[in-house]
């Protein structure tokens, strides 16, 4: 099999865990020859995927306009089969991809026009036109692409009704990548955790003030947005409680939430997250460990219907600081939560399954 495939992105670094160590690395051992065209400090392959680098971005709006047109540039250069776009900015290049004839295959990891909506730091009527407009260029490019591969159902579903060649892939965990069976629920210690992007939207000011009401620590992985909010939540009654341990690497992940009797996962009830499936929340199931979760609809379903964690209102501090509690003081329920969610990763929400509708798209979409 010859066929290349060419994976672009702008946004994510070049060993992002969906678009490298999931789809990139799924489709070379599937026998694909993969390039993936990212911001990267040299060209060199890994594990079977060819990285052709992109430099650093100054600013957002550099990245958008200048590196977003090197990236296409530089996949022009690829003359491969079909280009396997992963940003929002990037889906005028995909169109033009589309109108020279190439096949295009749109990975839609956000509901954008939905998430665009939800940016803050965009005022309010520049925030409404930007998402009218976007919403109307990814539905015209959208329906002159070769497939669109969504994250979730709901996104899956917009597509459909759009008349695209669409199919769900979740952003489901590597089966063995973070379990660590040898670690007994004895040997954890008196700490929770939360491993991702650290925002206030995400939860992060609840989760320090939950913390200082109880008797254990929070282990706190991941990068700060903005910068600058790490500061601020510093100066929080229960910081001191807080182990930031930086941005870790997937095996120190894997140590994290081996130490760890329960894992947080507190996204505020925005409009797009409620229908989201945050990778983080599956991990910590992938792990054994219960998950302590907002009380949206469809995390309850999950989290509650597998009996493997606890849904609380995420603006509620004291309910998740009375979760925290009730984990740590009912160890034998808590290990039987863990157990749970561990099957249910097994069973179903496992980047192996997910990985089938991959290959399952590419064949259709090269060979017919």
């Amino acid at each position: 099999m010859n066929k290349k495939i060419c994976h672009i992105t702008t946004v994510h670094s070049p060993f992002d865990i969906r678009i490298f160590h999931k789809e990139c690395k799924t489709l070379a051992k599937a026998g694909y020859k993969v390039v993936l065209i990212a911001r990267h400090d040299k060209d060199e392959t890994v594990e079977g995927v060819q990285i052709v680098a992109l430099p650093s971005a100054k600013n957002k709006i550099s990245r958008m306009a200048l590196l977003a047109y090197g990236a296409f540039r530089r996949a022009l250069q690829q003359k491969a089969s079909v280009y396997h776009l992963h940003d929002p900015e990037l889906v005028p290049y995909g169109l033009l991809l589309a109108l020279f004839g190439r096949t295009v295959v749109y990975d839609a990891h956000e509901d954008w026009p939905r998430n665009i909506m939800n940016k803050k730091n965009i005022p309010p009527a520049v925030r409404q036109l930007a998402s009218r407009l976007f919403d109307k260029l990814e539905n015209f490019a959208s329906k002159r692409f070769g497939a669109v591969i969504a994250a979730t159902n709901v996104i899956r579903d917009r597509f459909v009704k759009l008349g695209c060649n669409t199919v769900d892939v979740k952003n489901y965990p590597i089966l063995n990548e973070l379990h660590m069976p040898e670690i007994q629920w004895t040997e954890r210690e008196r700490v929770v955790c939360y491993v991702g992007r650290i925002d206030r939207i995400r939860g992060g000011q609840e989760m320090i003030g939950a913390i200082g009401q109880t008797g254990l620590k929070l282990l706190l992985a991941g990068y700060f947005t903005p910068p600058g909010l790490r500061d601020e939540m510093a100066t929080m009654s229960g910081w001191d409680k807080v182990d930031y341990l930086g941005v870790l690497d997937r095996t120190e992940v894997a140590s994290v939430l081996s130490r760890s009797v329960a894992g947080l996962v507190l996204l505020h009830p925005i409009s797009n997250y409620l229908e989201s499936l945050p990778i983080k929340m599956f991990e910590y199931m992938s792990a054994g460990i219960p998950v302590i979760a907002s009380d949206f609809p469809l995390w309850k379903e999950i989290v509650e219907g597998n009996k493997c964690g606890i849904c609380v209102d995420p603006m509620n501090i004291n309910a998740i600081a009375e979760a925290i509690g009730w984990i740590m003081d009912h160890p034998e329920e808590a290990q039987q939560m863990g157990d749970n969610g561990r099957k249910a990763v097994e069973e179903k929400y496992n980047w192996e399954i997910e990985s089938g509708k991959l290959i399952g798209l590419y064949r259709e979409v090269l060979h017919g």
